[in-house]
């Protein structure tokens, strides 16, 4: 895996991350009955992004130390996910 690739693998499972944890523990303002007006009830009363980022940064930096690990060590590579077999083997291929 090349820098580039680990940069993108990152900030896929950091966005995922991010929208999973978007609405845990969130409080709406239907929840505390004190609904401001012009807003909607299920918006959120006490959202804090500052909290949520920096969850989702070490819970993405986790999950991706243990892909890579898993990417490095090779106990699974490209290959072990062709299916389909579209891959040719690298010695019988015609290398196109």
């Amino acid at each position: 895996m090349s820098i580039v690739s680990g940069l993108v693998l990152y900030a896929v499972i950091w966005f995922l991350v991010l929208f999973i944890l978007i609405p845990v523990g969130l409080e709406t303002q239907g929840d505390r009955g004190e609904i401001e007006p012009g807003t909607h009830a299920g918006a959120p009363a006490n959202f804090n992004v500052r909290k949520t980022v920096i969850r989702a940064s070490w819970i993405s930096a986790l999950i991706w130390v243990v892909i890579a690990a898993v990417l490095f060590s090779g106990l699974i590579s490209v290959r072990d996910l062709d299916f389909f077999d579209r891959m040719r083997s690298p010695a019988g291929g015609t290398g196109g």
